[in-house]
């Protein structure tokens, strides 16, 4: 089981009124290191000056591993985080307590100069 997101850049979250019929709604997620380009709907790179944008409205639907397609843009799959501090410790299942997902996010790029550049997104921008 994984998911498949779509990003919704054409919709406010205002303008969403009822439930999707499969899977959920997710906002107020930010991006550090890149922003959402809602000209060509890919990952694009931050504004000058700019240290956080936000992410558009997404809809993570929820899919078998054997039924998802393969994608016909690059993808990043960017980590996502609770806080920016992007630490946490190391719980007793092995797994970090601030690390929350990987989200895939369409890029035109290669997935290394993301990385690089140390784009993330994160739940909140409280330190």
């Amino acid at each position: 089981m994984t998911f498949d997101f779509k990003y919704l850049d054409h919709l406010a979250i205002k303008d969403i009124t009822c439930k999707p019929d499969d899977g959920c709604y997710v906002w107020g997620l930010f991006f550090e290191g890149a922003r959402w380009d809602k000209n060509t709907h890919l990952l694009g790179d931050s504004k000058p000056k700019e240290l956080f944008s936000d992410c558009p409205t997404m809809q993570l639907v929820p899919v078998t591993n054997s039924s998802k397609e393969e994608p016909k843009t690059l993808i990043y799959k960017c980590p996502m985080y609770k806080v920016v501090s992007r630490r946490g410790t190391l719980s007793t299942t092995g797994h970090c307590t601030n690390f929350v997902m990987f989200m895939e996010v369409p890029s035109d790029r290669e997935e290394a100069i993301w990385i690089k550049a140390g784009v993330a997104l994160f739940l909140a921008l409280r330190y």
